[in-house]
């Protein structure tokens, strides 16, 4: 029963356990290295990402009914979506993290990442909820 639901909170389960992790480093980290707070930027993606990840689940669910669609994969074309959104809403705040060569770096890696987590967690997860 609820396949979409079950998928939905399968694609929430890593981000939003990883996200409050990602505040602390980013702040302890940054927080000399910037003229604003770090925190005040990442209020959003912390909301943002973790329902990204349950809707691109729900979506592969509906995709791959009747067809073979690799997660891995899958996962890592939603870095395709939220990096560039992400990089505009930096630079439209003025408040820069990501410099234009340190998202040539990032990004490669961040399809590296999100493909593991998608092929290895999100998969897993699937599986366990029987809709894998």
């Amino acid at each position: 029963m609820h396949p979409y639901l079950r998928a939905y909170l399968a694609g929430i389960a890593l981000p939003t356990m990883i996200m409050p992790f990602v505040l602390i480093g980013l702040s302890l980290y940054n927080a000399a290295a910037h003229p604003f707070h770090v925190e005040d930027i990442l209020v959003f993606p912390m909301g943002l990402v973790p329902n990204a990840w349950g809707l691109w689940n729900v979506l592969y669910l509906w995709l791959s009914r009747g067809r073979r669609l690799p997660i891995g994969i899958f996962g890592s074309a939603l870095v395709v979506v939220i990096a560039p959104l992400a990089f505009a809403i930096q630079l439209a705040l003025g408040k820069v993290i990501w410099t234009a060569e340190l998202f040539a770096i990032g990004f490669p890696m961040a399809l590296v990442v999100y493909y593991l987590a998608w092929r290895i967690v999100v998969a897993g997860i699937n599986d366990v909820l029987g809709i894998g």
